[in-house]
């Protein structure tokens, strides 16, 4: 299977714990919609609906595959008696603009720059680890956004942004600022490593980065969330604080990618497009930005409100207030 080494792995994963243990033994022809129901119903005992939908997902893909390869006339799948497990709406949780602030000034100031970034810019953890100087142009006001750190297996390795997509995100003056401050106070190391997987064989690539260890060495996202991240958020009082021997309590909803979702809130609630937040945090369609961000978009109708206001001569009571990061 050809992929990201992480998705490669959770795809090998989810075969041999998931598919295999129950259909391995049955031929292609003979999967039928009465035996996928009750694959379904076993499915769902063993996972949760999201990832028992992963694993179906996974399935028909890999008849749809038999398909293409005449080996099946049709997707069993795609039976109507077949139904996959429901999910529940999940609606992307913001931080309010002061605790991600508070987080902001309070982790240890080496990596402050990557809250920064992650607030003001929504770039994902991997890509802030990333992120090089020559990454930043300051005269155009934006930041491209290259490459990624990923940690698999205990080994770092370089690969492209998810999806295998580089972009281009605006960059706030505010941002700028901190990075021009970052780069006099944190001189930019070059660190070398695989590129596309953490195998040694793989080409190896040097860049210099912005976020490193004080040894010079990129940073693992486990270290860096167990020994910067989470020590922050407790002492900004957003999780407990760890009782010595013990492991930090923290739940999902608060790790380092609510900057991101903390992001796209401000930036739908200044009024910015849906398009245009889509490509700054590289979806690769505005559907599945609407569907994770849309509970932060303004409400419906008050720009014609206003525009229909503008034109009859009704001057507005009050300018909204605009969100900054300082």
């Amino acid at each position: 299977m050809r992929g990201a080494p992480g998705t490669v792995r959770r795809v090998d994963q989810a075969v041999r714990l998931h598919i295999l243990p129950h259909l391995g033994e049955v031929a292609l022809r003979d999967v039928s919609a009465t035996v996928l129901r009750g694959y379904v119903a076993t499915l769902e005992e063993e996972c949760a609906p999201r990832s028992a939908r992963k694993v179906l997902m996974l399935l028909s893909n890999i008849f749809e595959t038999a398909i293409d390869d005449k080996r099946l006339t049709r997707n069993p799948m795609r039976a109507k008696s077949v139904r996959w497990p429901k999910v529940p709406a999940e609606e992307r949780e913001a931080w309010p603009l002061e605790t991600a602030l508070r987080v902001r000034d309070i982790i240890n100031p080496r990596y402050r720059i990557a809250v920064v970034v992650a607030l003001g810019c929504g770039l994902r953890q991997g890509e802030a680890f990333g992120l090089s100087p020559h990454d930043v142009d300051f005269e155009r006001g934006v930041i491209r956004v290259r490459r990624q750190v990923q940690l698999l297996s205990g080994r770092l390795y370089f690969a492209l942004p998810k999806g295998g997509k580089t972009r281009i995100v605006d960059m706030p003056r505010s941002v700028a600022d901190e990075l021009a401050s970052h780069f006099l106070e944190y001189p930019a190391v070059e660190v070398e490593l695989p590129w596309g997987g953490p195998e040694p064989e793989r080409e190896k690539r040097a860049f210099p980065l912005l976020l490193t260890t004080p040894h010079g060495n990129a940073l693992r996202s486990n270290d860096f969330n167990d020994h910067a991240w989470k020590p922050a958020l407790a002492k900004a009082g957003v999780i407990p604080m760890r009782e010595p021997g013990q492991r930090w309590k923290a739940s999902r909803k608060d790790g380092f990618h609510v900057l991101r979702h903390t992001y796209a809130s401000i930036i739908l609630e200044a009024g910015e497009s849906v398009v245009t937040l889509a490509r700054w945090l590289g979806h690769s369609s505005p559907t599945i930005t609407l569907d994770h961000y849309a509970h932060f978009m303004p409400e419906a109708g008050g720009k014609g409100r206003a525009a229909v206001d503008a034109l009859l001569g009704v001057v507005p009571e009050r300018t909204p207030e605009v969100l900054t990061l300082t």
